[in-house]
């Protein structure tokens, strides 16, 4: 009897143990722009940022990191959904060391996007480069952990790709080149191939669960109401449709890496239908505003324009479904993280 009740005990161990190793997260990785930038370019010379008064209010210590929101973004609670740290910090940011950084990091730079033209807009770091300080990460890691150990974990932990608007909104739109070369559909399959020849690069280097982020409903964001008045500051649908349909093509590409690649598991974490829901229906979740946002004026600031000096800026970001004219408020960030837990990533909790 007492050797039957050891070897359940034991076989329930063994099971227990089997189900952690074979779903636990040890740590989260992060590409991408200004969604899921917690600072990295505080330490490169550009006008993208974000290191001051009122962003970070509701942050930890009221203070600014970097970060485009008035507190914390997805993916630090994405990394606090699977019983890791809080907040996932930049890569850049002198504060943290490979300590930290061994639970969780981002190399994302806000303003950035798939197209290297589009980082050369406001002279952010390119997703070239992010992919550089990931394998300097590597190197730093295995120093620390040891190669065994470090490797283990480079395999277990979960990559976020966050990425896409600033092609659209900051490049393709704004800028004449890119137009005078493709139209919106040939633009949208060059986007799509750096996408799976980035992926296909963490691959390589040992990545194996990966989260390819769609586009939110971009044409929604306050920026773009504002300069639609001719329609009554509606939704920019035009711009909507080139996200759904973005959204989609990264669908195929997902089906075509997960076939493709031998033990890969890529899913699309596509924040569009969430969002849309919040920002035609914000009363259903607590908000009063969804057109403007609470930062200045809410019709068309962001970074230096949102600043601690303009007199305009809401007392509660709560009741606001944007922070900046770009960006969503952190209970925002919560919600749509929330629902991506839920209903994308639970798969690899």
């Amino acid at each position: 009897m007492g050797y039957m009740v050891m070897s359940w005990l034991f076989l329930t161990q063994f099971l227990m143990l089997h189900a952690e190793s074979k779903a636990k997260v040890p740590a989260i990785i992060v590409f991408g722009d200004s969604s899921v930038d917690a600072g990295n370019n505080n330490q490169i010379p550009t006008i993208a940022r974000s290191n001051f008064e009122p962003y970070g209010r509701n942050f930890a210590g009221g203070r600014p990191t970097g970060r485009f929101s008035n507190g914390r973004i997805p993916t630090d609670f994405i990394s606090g959904a699977f019983g890791l740290k809080p907040i996932v910090p930049a890569y850049l940011d002198p504060m943290y060391n490979i300590s930290d950084f061994a639970y969780g990091v981002t190399f994302a730079s806000a303003g950035t996007g798939y197209d290297n033209a589009t980082a050369d807009v406001l002279d952010v770091i390119p997703l070239w480069k992010e992919l550089e300080y990931y394998k300097d990460y590597q190197k730093k890691l295995r120093a620390f952990l040891g190669v065994k150990k470090a490797n283990d974990r480079l395999s277990k932990a979960l990559y976020v790709l966050s990425m896409g608007t600033n092609d659209f909104l900051e490049n393709y739109y704004t800028l004449p080149d890119r137009q005078s070369q493709m139209s919106i559909d040939q633009y949208e399959d060059f986007l799509i191939s750096i996408a799976k020849g980035f992926i296909q690069n963490l691959y390589g280097l040992g990545a194996r669960k990966i989260s390819l982020g769609g586009l939110p409903p971009m044409g929604c964001l306050p920026l773009e109401r504002t300069t639609n008045f001719m329609n009554g500051y509606e939704c920019m649908e035009s711009y909507n449709t080139v996200a759904l349909a973005f959204n989609d093509k990264l669908k195929g590409l997902v089906g075509k890496l997960n076939k493709g690649l031998p033990g890969i598991r890529v899913v699309l974490s596509n924040p569009y239908q969430i969002l849309l829901q919040i920002i035609q229906k914000p009363s259903s979740y607590g908000y009063d505003e969804a057109a403007v946002a609470c930062c200045a004026t809410g019709m068309f600031e962001m970074g230096y324009a949102c600043d601690r000096y303009n007199p305009f800026t809401c007392t509660d970001a709560n009741k606001y479904v944007f922070w900046d004219s770009f960006h969503p408020t952190e209970k925002t960030n919560h919600l749509v993280a929330d629902h991506l837990v839920k209903t994308v990533l639970s798969e690899f909790l």
